[in-house]
């Protein structure tokens, strides 16, 4: 059967997920295309069903929970140009609790689409765990379609700057422009690196409670580097420097 109406209880259900109210009060998160629902899949996540629009013609991996008209697709996808493919996928949910290796603090990004390309960025260089205070939601459609199956794979905790920094038992690295040069920094064996957002930077809380403060060295026509980019410069350069030692 093919769901036409915008109004069927399934499709508004499912499009209130594109809202982080709806995403907490069902426990999911929506996942759009056909390489992020298969990622979905092989990444292990508990996928609760695969909803299709009537004329998607390419693999579902499941018998689709809904067959959904143009319409009623385009109520739930929050993409301009949908695939005509998406998956409902419950929330992983992970404590607070210490980093396995060395880690990740945002503090205060609020930008979707910043989150996302951190997230990604973060399991292609090692941070597995990232933490997570004052953040845009890593699960909103920008977030997840930036992170491009990052999601799938980080442990990604949230809790306040209070509660973040009393778990972590590790040196916490601090990105900011009054720091010492990254490329000449030395890092600790295990550490925290704290990244801002572009507008505000670190808050005091965290600023306060670093071991140490690095920068990026930068041309002095520029002020700051985009949240993502300069997180993942910190990421590659520190690592870079702990195989080194």
């Amino acid at each position: 059967m093919v769901i036409l109406s915008k109004q069927n209880p399934l499709v508004k259900e499912l499009a209130s997920l594109k809202e982080k109210k709806g995403r907490r009060e069902k426990g999911s998160f929506l996942v759009e295309g056909g390489k992020m629902v298969r990622e979905a899949f092989s990444a292990g996540m508990r996928v609760l069903r695969v909803v299709v629009r009537e004329d998607y013609a390419g693999e579902t991996y499941l018998p689709p929970a809904a067959v959904l008209g143009a319409d009623a697709f385009a109520a739930v996808s929050d993409e301009k140009t949908p695939q005509g493919i998406l998956a409902e996928v419950a929330l992983p949910v992970h404590p607070l609790l210490p980093p396995r290796g060395n880690c990740l603090l945002l503090d205060g990004v609020q930008d979707p689409s910043n989150v996302g390309a951190v997230v990604r960025t973060a399991i292609a260089a090692g941070y597995e765990d990232i933490y997570l205070a004052d953040c845009a939601d890593p699960f909103s459609p920008k977030c997840v379609r930036a992170s491009m199956s990052g999601v799938f794979f980080a442990r990604l905790m949230h809790g306040s700057r209070e509660e973040i920094l009393s778990v972590l038992g590790v040196p916490v690295l601090a990105a900011d422009m009054k720091g010492e040069d990254v490329f000449a920094f030395s890092p600790p064996e295990q550490f925290c690196l704290a990244v801002g957002s572009e507008g505000k930077g670190l808050s005091d809380t965290v600023r306060a409670s670093a071991a140490f403060t690095v920068r990026i060295p930068m041309d002095n026509r520029t002020e700051s580097l985009n949240a993502a980019v300069s997180a993942a410069i910190f990421m590659y350069v520190l690592r870079a420097a702990q195989h080194h030692l």
